[in-house]
């Protein structure tokens, strides 16, 4: 911890803004307090040794007098990012702790007078007694999807401080894309999505991470784990199916590539009625067996069907596929005989499967009942100003692949916020 002189100085690095957890030390004590700080160093750190932090507490590291060269944070949980302010006189934690963890922090600041000088502090993290569960419904990690596949995390229990969570989740993307959080009441529990503007671009590259241990959620109830995926925007393949002209127009990069003839939702009913909008490919099936029970219609039940079902391509959370249906190529482009799926031939099935991306758009016009934004994937239903008012924080996000640290110390978050007159217009 002896001084150095410039050509020493000269080798070391200029800072460091993203601090790796080590090997964890021993665990610090449960008693302590205020802030470890030396007036003859220069430099400080809070918490103080032997302090007891809530997990969402924060590390905060200032130099008096010089500027903050490196801080190196040991611990035994995840890696802790740090956020360096532009003048290097304030470094400070950019996410929640890890609970019941202990924690090391060496922090070396460079004084007036050109002498290094470093200071230590251990503390723990508190231990939490109540936790909360997420999964990440959507996208999987390497997959290449279509231009409107939202991110979809799913919560086992009531999230009471919606902000503070989205202010732990980051999307990233190599070009700057407009998007925004939205919270849904799903069946086993709250869930938050996000959705850009507008559709993704063709071949962009997405890192979303869920920094969620540590944070509350709840009235003592605290995420423990921390979430990551990356994946890829393939070709953008966008599909629109008329009801009233029985054709499904399929085109490739804004090129159409094929014009398939369908049957669609008999209608008679709403429930064979096929849903009218936005709607996104969720999953891709072959085979599965459809049956009429949906509609409470069991074995022995007049009307009752079972069928094995080829080349399915999912579209709504109430049970519509693009499928193939040899049994009605002959309505095909003329008829509407199904009881909501949108019909197709096997060789038609065969090759729109075989390019389907989840997340592709097929948009359905001309029927008389309307996609509900909760029904699967249909978040597309909402216009923008709508999907925005849904989110904690009441903005959007501008997603980037690199925040400067000046942007990040004063606002948190997913990405940088987006640019003024941008959210919610």
């Amino acid at each position: 911890m002896g001084g150095s002189g410039p050509r020493d100085r000269g080798r070391r690095t200029a800072a460091l803004l993203t601090c790796a957890a080590v090997a964890a030390g021993s665990a610090a004590g449960c008693s302590g307090g205020g802030g470890a700080r030396d007036d003859d160093l220069g430099v400080a750190v809070t918490p103080g040794g032997g302090a007891v932090l809530r997990p969402d507490g924060q590390i905060a590291v200032r130099s008096r007098g010089g500027t903050i060269e490196n801080v190196t944070v040991a611990s035994g949980g995840s890696a802790v990012e740090g956020v360096l302010s532009a003048d290097r006189s304030q470094w400070r934690s950019r996410w929640t702790l890890d609970p019941g963890r202990s924690y090391t922090v060496n922090a070396t600041a460079v004084g007036r007078d050109g002498r290094s000088r470093t200071v230590s502090s251990r503390f723990a993290t508190a231990q939490v007694r109540s936790t909360s569960a997420m999964g990440l419904d959507a996208p999987s990690d390497r997959e290449t999807v279509g231009i409107g596949m939202p991110i979809i995390l799913k919560f086992d229990k009531k999230v009471t401080d919606r902000a503070a969570v989205e202010r732990a989740l980051e999307v990233r993307s190599d070009r700057p894309v407009e998007g925004a959080w939205h919270w849904f009441e799903g069946d086993e529990g709250p869930e938050a999505v996000f959705r850009p503007r507008q559709y993704w671009p063709a071949h962009t590259k997405v890192s979303f991470r869920a920094h969620l241990s540590g944070v509350r959620t709840g009235k003592d109830i605290y995420g423990v784990k921390n979430y990551g995926v990356d994946f890829r925007v393939g070709d953008e393949h966008v599909s629109t199916v008329g009801e009233d002209n029985h054709k499904m127009v399929v085109r490739f990069n804004g090129r159409k590539v094929r014009t398939i003839p369908t049957s669609m939702g008999r209608g008679g009913a709403r429930k064979y009625t096929t849903t009218n909008g936005v709607h996104l490919a969720m999953a891709k099936k072959d085979p599965t067996v459809m049956t009429s029970e949906w509609e409470g219609c069991g074995p022995g039940c007049a009307g009752y069907y079972s069928l094995t079902v080829y080349k399915a391509v999912q579209i709504s959370g109430s049970g519509e596929y693009v499928h193939s249906a040899p049994w009605s190529v002959g309505s095909q482009g003329h008829d509407n005989v199904s009881h909501g799926c949108i019909n197709i031939s096997p060789s038609n099935a065969a090759w729109f499967y075989r390019h389907a991306y989840r997340g592709d758009p097929v948009t359905v016009t001309g029927t008389s009942r309307e996609l509900e934004p909760d029904n699967g994937w249909g978040y597309w239903q909402l216009d923008w100003n709508d999907w925005v008012k849904g989110s904690a924080l009441k903005r959007s996000v501008t997603t980037a692949p690199r925040v400067d640290a000046a942007t990040l110390s004063a606002q948190p978050g997913s990405g940088t916020p987006a640019r003024p007159g941008a959210k919610g217009n």
